[in-house]
């Protein structure tokens, strides 16, 4: 077959998705277009299979798959209602550290590093008195040689859990228990190493202390070094 005679032919992809596929999008497009809240009605099953034509097994296929990704909810007496999802609910469950391979791994602590630096203006202006003397208190008991030690695992999910704590952001919360599994499955498998020492890496301490008389900025920037020693022990 010449090119000249393929582009000739007006052929289209072949839809390859399911009844059930076209029907979840189909509910999504009214949830959207109807402009439907957490707590509103949905048609119930016996509706929706009149409405679509199809059969109520594609329909509550389709509902399951809604219920699945927090989208909806049902209950006994009002049938199935709009909710307000939780948006790690699905990364959650998918996480599971040692079946990642190193490029998402890699992809994660990048996230972490990210997501960090960036609520580094959240936490300066949030933190209170009373965190900072709680920051105080966990950097007391840790470890004071920066030289061959890169992280105590308890110690840093203790401090950095706090400093998500005071961002006041409860997703961003929720994101760093996420992360937990994934760090501490580097941590337990002796992935990660401590790199060649650096002067300039700034250590939880050092965080508090710009944390408790510094300004946004520097907190930022010293994030920013303190993570990265953290990055570059696990990859060179």
């Amino acid at each position: 077959m010449t090119d000249t005679y393929k582009k000739s032919l007006n052929i289209t992809a072949v839809d390859s998705s399911s009844l059930v596929d076209k029907v979840e999008q189909i509910l999504i497009d009214l949830l959207i277009s109807e402009k439907l809240n957490p707590g509103d009605q949905i048609p119930k099953e016996l509706e929706l299979t009149k409405m679509l034509g199809v059969s109520r097994t594609v329909i509550r296929e389709a509902l399951n798959r809604l219920k699945t990704i927090g989208l909806i909810e049902s209950t006994k007496r009002k049938g199935s209602t709009i909710k307000s999802p939780d948006l790690l609910f699905l990364l959650r469950k998918s996480l599971i550290p040692n079946i990642l391979d190193q490029a998402t791994l890699k992809d994660i602590f990048e996230l972490r590093l990210v997501i960090e630096i960036g609520m580094s203006d959240l936490i300066f202006e949030r933190a209170t008195p009373d965190d900072i003397k709680e920051l105080e208190e966990i950097v007391k008991f840790e470890p004071d040689s920066t030289k061959e030690v890169l992280f105590d695992i308890d110690h840093e999910v203790k401090f950095h859990g706090k400093l998500y704590q005071i961002s006041g952001n409860n997703t961003l919360l929720d994101f760093q228990t996420i992360l937990l599994p994934a760090f501490r499955y580097v941590y337990d498998s002796r992935l990660i190493e401590s790199p060649e020492h650096d002067s300039k890496w700034v250590s939880h301490q050092d965080l508090v202390k710009i944390l408790k008389n510094g300004s946004a900025t520097k907190l930022r920037n010293a994030m920013r070094k303190h993570l990265d020693r953290h990055f570059r022990g696990y990859f060179k």
